[in-house]
């Protein structure tokens, strides 16, 4: 059974707007946020919280209010930021024994980091991920187990796990994550709200500490596709600090959400025949569900099969393993116990891949990503599963073999494309858990992923339903 919050304290925009309307104060809308976390710290949401700073700053906004100041895009609304970008409040962990302390306090904010809080955010704390953004929950280790925040006994999905689970239970009303295999979308469609992976280089990535140097990305992650739009607005942009930073231009992503999808085809792809790990029975019908409601809002909707599926995922695991295991190298020598089993795991398996696997599978990308821009001649979007199943039971998962719980997911095929790709919760699945479709784009057309997200949730309310009791939360 679920309900259906108030609008005015679920999303973002409408917190906001609230708050201009003087309808809410930022004091108030902060102090519900640390209420929620005071209320469930078993969630595993936090690795640092910064209370007194929070509810400071956002007496600075009230102030500001009260003299009648304009306010900032993101001011008085309260975020969580994953424990892989570098904030100057407090030490970046990554999740691990591993990372030297000296790392964050010499970068001090990262890029991301400092837009948000020039826009006015007001940063609650470091959200828990993976062990640096990999690896699996490891309860050996002296860090909070991520939970989902519909089932207690389930997965928060990695690696952003905090930032999906905290958005969520409303303990903030928006979150920054990051993604190589799809560490934004995974726990966006496991926690039942929305996660953009903006296309590659949209978003910078100095400060942060890398996995995947040429998979990873920076993103937003909230209730609502709107939500998403506006934290883009604040924390896209080119940033000569990142060799991958892109100078392309930006698009006004909120003003490009008009609620109407007439002249914009989009290709859907069930993905049915990839669903290795099985199929909810619920799924294919929400789905269904999902294409009819974007039909209703205008959209053109045509077959497609999207090209090199099973290419395009190896190719994703592949780089990533060599990528990290370049990053981790020596220290997997001398600090091997220090990791994770989970991690360590993963990690090693990137030892096994050659510089002539690495060279290849960089021209088969290519090619992937060449036959990706063929079908974008004849579609504006691509419409697929997130993946088919809900979140899975947390003693499921396997330390020794990590990487299955990637089996019915669909989010590792866009890493290497670099297309910008939307998760939006689409309903329940048999066992009560969310469920999630994906909509990508041409690159940098976030506005375009982004309006149809929007289109869709105008018509639907799956964004802003939470468990109704904590009973359901076993």
């Amino acid at each position: 059974m679920t309900t259906t919050v108030p609008v005015a304290f679920s999303t973002l925009t409408s917190a906001a707007a609230a708050l201009r309307r003087r309808e809410v104060s930022a004091v108030e809308l902060v102090d519900t946020a640390l209420a929620a976390a005071d209320a469930d710290p078993d969630l595993g949401v936090f690795l640092a919280r910064f209370d007194d700073r929070a509810r400071a700053r956002a007496e600075q906004v009230d102030a500001k209010l009260a003299a009648g100041e304009p306010l900032a895009p993101l001011d008085g609304i309260p975020l969580g930021v994953k424990d892989i970008l570098a904030h100057a409040h407090a030490p970046t962990t990554a999740q691990s024994l591993v990372l030297a302390p000296e790392w964050g306090a010499a970068t001090g904010d990262c890029a991301v980091v400092s837009r948000l809080e020039q826009a006015g955010a007001i940063v609650t704390g470091k959200t828990t991920t993976m062990e640096f953004a990999i690896g699996a929950p490891d309860p050996e280790k002296p860090f909070p187990i991520p939970r989902n925040a519909w089932d207690r006994t389930r997965w928060a999905g990695g690696s952003s796990s905090g930032s999906g689970s905290g958005v969520a239970a409303g303990m903030f009303l928006g979150a920054i994550g990051t993604d190589t295999a799809g560490s934004i979308r995974i726990p966006a469609a496991f926690n039942g709200i929305t996660g953009l992976k903006p296309t590659f280089g949209r978003v910078p990535k100095s400060g942060v500490v890398p996995l995947g140097y040429t998979l990873d990305h920076v993103g937003p992650m909230a209730r609502s596709a709107a939500d998403c739009a506006l934290l883009l607005s604040v924390i896209a942009g080119y940033e000569p600090g990142d060799p991958y930073s892109s100078p392309a231009a930006l698009d006004d992503y909120p003003a490009a959400l008009t609620g109407d999808l007439h002249g914009i085809t989009i290709g859907v792809d069930d993905l049915d025949r990839y669903a290795t790990g099985g199929i909810d029975p619920a799924q294919p019908a929400l789905f269904a569900d999902a294409v009819a409601a974007l039909r209703e809002a205008g959209a053109t909707i045509v077959p497609v099969e999207i090209p090199m599926y099973p290419e395009v995922t190896a190719i994703d695991v592949l780089v990533m393993l060599a990528e990290a295991h370049t990053y981790h190298r020596r220290d997997l020598r001398s600090r091997w116990s220090d990791y994770g089993r989970g991690t360590r795991v993963i990690l090693a398996a990137g030892d096994a891949v050659s510089g002539a696997d690495y060279i290849q599978a960089q021209r088969v990308r290519r090619i992937a990503q060449q036959r990706m821009a063929e079908l974008f001649t004849r579609v504006d979007l691509v419409l697929t599963p997130t993946g088919h199943l809900g979140a899975p039971a947390l003693d499921a998962i396997d330390q020794l073999r990590p990487l299955d719980v990637l089996s019915s997911l669909h989010t590792p095929y866009w890493n290497p494309l670099g297309n910008p790709t939307l998760a939006v919760p689409i309903g329940l699945s048999s066992e009560h858990t969310p469920l999630s479709i994906s909509l990508s784009g041409r690159p940098f057309a976030e506005a375009a992923v982004l309006r149809a997200g929007d289109a869709y949730q105008r018509l639907t309310d799956h964004h802003l339903r939470t468990p109704a009791t904590t009973e359901g939360n076993r």
